[in-house]
């Protein structure tokens, strides 16, 4: 493709740039991360590259004022001795040096990269990112390579550094013994080369494929060690359909690495017969030179160890490159995270988000999660209004949930507009708006963490009123009367001797879960979804007395099966296959006779026969 001004780059030249830049970003991680141990391992490496050549040339002066030996030969050989001497005293110093500040060097980078990762993610202001396959695994790939990848490469480049000079320093000498056998040894590794790198894009693509499987392998490795699902797996007795289920996406895992590892053992293979054909070669000339005197004692001895040397250096080149070039096409994913884009789109100068004194419009507003799924909303058009409160009901799917991630502006409406005073929360900050709203979910987070973080999370500038929250949802004895209080971890899943974590029950966290929504004390809007789900009778009444008392005066969206609880609702909206299907008081629209009266009436039966 000719360039040009709007040409786009081919795929080829897509992949260089993406490895150009991996490299780049790598390199400012290493130096933003530990400028002094990357600067260390640099000098070392390249003084520890030169001790082999140096000590050759040493070793040739020693062995060739020896074979000469005669009066006064021993004061000339103890410079070349005691040099030798030093390049084996360092040689044996630096690996360790080196080796202390590459862990120094790992754990900087390693902890950047992370921190960068998740500060990217957490950085994504909606859900659709992490209710997509492809792009959690997007993400795995790029947790991994975050953690390992930058430092691999940096070690890898590190060691590509040190065979290059230790290379390019024994070329020289076997260039001043022989050109025609350099040029030789130094061809005899093209092969090799090219072997690595083809072979690093085929790994780098095998580990792509194998990713959604070690995902999957890890989900069903959770279930059957975890305490969650502990119980429904022994019931039903389906420990042994899963653990078959994992076996089966390791063991297509294992093949795609038998297959890969065959490939590379065929393609390293051939290079390796080539690369000893021509050390043999050379070591028979060099053997037959010395015979005829054309090359000394010290001749001969640098000569081999210089084809050994370039032939394992030239080795550990391609081998090297081949890791690199292996990240670098790998670590594009991590780039691929950390460089996205807005996941929603945030106007430069957002809108101000006054309180809401008006209420909150839903406007003809239609959404589907992508072109490939059905409308979830179609055309839903309502109004919370300012200081009441608006019951959701409607059967499982039937476009609730959704309803409620678009108010928190996890995703925008595919179509139309939702309206908070009059102004499209598109055009607000979403951080902005979220901090005007409390909720409390059906699926609430059960955090591994003490009952005080717990609640806490809810706002932590008002970590010092969670027992007051507590005790507004009648959680408050229940914490207090654990082992260490509110400081008692709500979790069996860490802790040690010295703190054994405690499970509550399934209604104790939902009233923790309430707690923590409560802590937020001064929410424009309140989200209740199944705010008493999950509750015996008399604990049922007991919360949806201390909402009814949160939620008095403030607007207010409750979600809930139990129409009990929606009745008291200032207006009740029915959704059904993403529609608003009927509207009104409890008592108008048990008067009108609809889907409302008839699932009331189903639900009323229940506790009257």
């Amino acid at each position: 493709m000719t360039s040009g001004d709007g040409a786009v780059p081919g795929p080829a030249t897509g992949r260089s740039r993406g490895r150009v830049a991996g490299a780049r970003a790598v390199l400012l991680l290493a130096v933003r991360a530990a400028p002094l141990a990357l600067l260390g391992i640099v000098l070392a490496t390249l003084l520890g590259a030169a001790l082999p050549v140096l000590a050759a040339w040493l070793t040739r002066d020693v062995l060739d004022l020896l074979a000469g030996a005669g009066h006064g030969t021993a004061p000339r050989v103890a410079g070349p001795a005691a040099a030798l001497a030093g390049t084996g005293v360092a040689a044996a110093l630096l690996p360790h040096l080196e080796r202390l500040l590459s862990g120094e060097l790992a754990r900087s980078v390693g902890l950047a990269a992370q921190d960068r990762l998740y500060a990217r993610v957490n950085g994504f202001s909606g859900l659709a990112r992490f209710e997509d396959p492809a792009a959690l695994d997007r993400l795995r790939l790029a947790e991994q390579c975050g953690q390992d990848t930058p430092v691999q490469i940096v070690t890898a480049a590190v060691a590509l550094a040190h065979a290059g000079v230790t290379v390019s320093g024994f070329v020289v000498s076997l260039w001043v013994i022989n050109p025609h056998l350099a040029g030789v040894v130094l061809l005899g590794a093209l092969p090799a080369l090219a072997a690595e790198l083809r072979l690093a894009r085929a790994w780098s693509r095998a580990t792509l494929r194998t990713t959604s499987l070690e995902r999957r392998e890890s989900f069903y490795a959770h279930l059957l060690g975890s305490v969650e699902a502990a119980k429904e797996i022994r019931l039903f007795g389906i420990g042994g359909h899963l653990r078959r289920r994992m076996r089966r996406d390791r063991e297509a895992i294992n093949a795609v690495r038998r297959r890969m590892e065959l490939r590379t053992t065929a393609l390293q293979a051939l290079p390796a017969v080539v690369s000893a054909g021509i050390a043999a070669a050379g070591l028979v000339w060099a053997v037959r030179a010395a015979a005829r005197g054309d090359l000394t004692v010290g001749d001969l001895v640098v000569l081999t160890s210089a084809i050994a040397a370039v032939q394992g250096g030239l080795a550990g080149i391609a081998a090297s490159a081949a890791v690199t070039h292996q990240h670098l096409l790998l670590f594009e994913h991590y780039l691929d995270v950390t460089t996205a884009p807005p996941d929603l789109p945030v106007p430069p100068q957002p809108a101000p988000l006054p309180r809401l004194r008006r209420g909150i419009e839903l406007r003809d507003v239609w959404f589907r999660y992508s072109e490939q799924h059905d409308w979830v909303l179609r055309g839903v058009s309502l109004t919370i209004p300012y200081g009441g409160t608006l019951a959701l009901v409607g059967d499982n799917g039937a476009g609730k949930s959704t309803l409620v991630k678009l108010l928190c502006r996890f995703y925008d409406p595919t179509r139309g507009s939702i309206l908070w005073d009059g102004t499209d929360i598109r055009h607000v900050d979403p951080d902005q708006l979220r901090r005007r709203i409390g909720a409390v979910f059906q699926d609430f987070v059960r955090y591994d963490l003490t009952a005080a973080e717990n609640i806490a999370l809810g706002q932590l500038d008002r970590a010092g009123k969670v027992a007051s929250a507590a005790t507004a949802v009648g959680v408050h004895d229940t914490l207090a009367a654990l082992p260490r209080g509110y400081d008692t971890l709500l979790s069996r899943s860490f802790g040690d001797g010295d703190e054994e974590g405690v499970e509550l029950s399934g209604g104790q966290w939902q009233r923790v879960a309430l707690a923590r929504a409560f802590l937020r004390d001064d929410p424009d809007l309140l989200i209740l979804d199944e705010p008493a789900s999950g509750l015996d009778p008399e604990a049922e009444h007991e919360v949806a007395e201390a909402v009814r008392r949160h939620r008095r005066g403030r607007t207010s969206l409750l979600i809930s099966h139990r129409l009990g609880a929606a009745r008291e609702a200032d207006l009740i909206v029915v959704l059904r296959r993403g529609r608003v299907v009927e509207h009104g008081g409890h008592a108008e629209l048990v008067a009108a006779n609809g889907r409302y009266a008839r699932l009331f009436h189903r639900q009323a039966a229940g506790y009257t026969r």
